[in-house]
């Protein structure tokens, strides 16, 4: 590998980071660090490339083993590829030939030579944990980058057009010969990024990149029992592609907020619920907090300490199925942190019937600890 890197920390996860989320930061990093984005700041196109070269490495399940196990040593003698000397035209490509245009910016469509689609783009929607369990309509405010209308997104200043581009005679693509002539390597051209030609009168409404930040509402429905984290795709809400290329999708994940009362588990709700130690000796019936109202719930006498009662059909609803989980009620006695005098006395003549000692009034047993210390020292 090119550089030495801690590859967890370049893409901001941790060791135990699953392959969503690895994938998650990547798309949000690269997108962040493009050079298209940063034109002209080098350190943002090196800071693209570690981002390329840690992904490479973090979502290959062998590789990424070998790097837990052995760190930059072990991933010696596998075959990788060194990101500091390519275009970052040519990565988002490689990337999304393998992840099927997650990417979004490198696939070609056959729409005229170099069509690439757009980039794709991730924003945030916090919930609820009433809105997860039934679903939810929101408008979703996000900013993107769109064609320029003074040019419809050429670059080109009105009234001019481009140039062939003189490197690569206006193929995109440049060859290089190494070892005598023994072999040639043909690479995207530097001068033009692969274009074949080459602005030299700007649009003045967006500096030749054919791109102006804009503002975009949507209305995104999100499906009943989604998860924290997981997203909501809107196809063709992303950037808009190059030389004719589709549009990048959206992407909305999803926070779901902590509830006062409920956490969840997968599809599960669980409620922690204190009751009295008369309610749990003697049983009570009481009402249990749901996300539907109250259900009434009949506590046998003698209920010990952390009783688990479950409640079918009082969960979340499956994403896929719509099924309901359950709600599991957990019950916690409470001991009263003060008594009347006559709750007092009452307590004290129940302990008698149960022949216990009970302190202030008997000392019994600290009379024992104290006997016993005294044989000891």
């Amino acid at each position: 590998m090119a550089t030495q890197l801690d590859y967890y920390e370049v893409l901001s996860v941790t060791k135990d980071a699953d392959n969503e989320q690895i994938k998650r930061s990547y798309r949000k990093l690269a997108m962040k660090y493009h050079p298209d984005r940063n034109p002209g700041d080098a350190e943002a196109e090196k800071r693209f490339k570690q981002c390329a070269e840690a992904y490479e490495v973090l979502a290959d399940p062998q590789k990424r083993q070998l790097y837990d196990r052995h760190g930059h040593a072990g991933l010696r003698g596998t075959s990788g590829h060194d990101f500091s000397h390519m275009n970052a035209g040519d990565i988002f490509s490689m990337f999304d030939d393998i992840f099927g245009g997650m990417m979004g910016g490198g696939r070609r469509n056959g729409r005229g030579r170099g069509a690439r689609r757009g980039y794709d783009l991730e924003t945030q929607v916090q919930l609820t944990l009433d809105e997860v369990a039934t679903g939810v309509e929101r408008e979703i405010d996000f900013t993107r980058q769109d064609n320029c209308e003074k040019c419809s997104g050429s670059g080109v200043k009105p009234g001019s057009s481009p140039i062939n581009c003189t490197a690569c005679g206006g193929s995109g693509q440049v060859a290089q010969s190494g070892l005598g002539g023994m072999f040639r390597m043909v690479t995207t051209c530097p001068a033009c990024a692969g274009q074949g030609s080459i602005i030299k009168d700007k649009c003045d409404g967006c500096r030749g990149t054919g791109r102006v930040p804009k503002k975009r509402t949507l209305s995104v429905k999100i499906p009943p029992g989604i998860h924290d984290g997981q997203a909501v795709r809107v196809p063709g809400e992303g950037e808009p592609g190059s030389r004719g290329g589709p549009r990048g999708d959206l992407h909305v994940v999803v926070r779901v907020a902590q509830h006062k009362l409920f956490t969840r588990e997968d599809d599960h709700l669980v409620l922690q619920m204190p009751v009295s130690f008369t309610q749990a000796a003697l049983g009570a019936s009481v009402q249990i907090p749901t996300l539907d109202g109250y259900e009434d719930l009949a506590i046998p006498p003698g209920t010990q300490h952390g009783k688990l009662f479950r409640l079918p059909g009082k969960g979340l609803p499956n994403l896929r199925s719509g099924r309901k989980g359950e709600l599991a009620v957990l019950l916690l006695i409470e001991i009263p942190n003060k008594l009347t005098s006559k709750q007092e006395q009452l307590l004290r003549e129940f302990a008698e019937t149960e022949d216990r000692h009970v302190m202030p009034e008997s000392h019994g047993f600290w009379d024992k600890i104290k006997q016993y210390i005294n044989q000891h020292t």
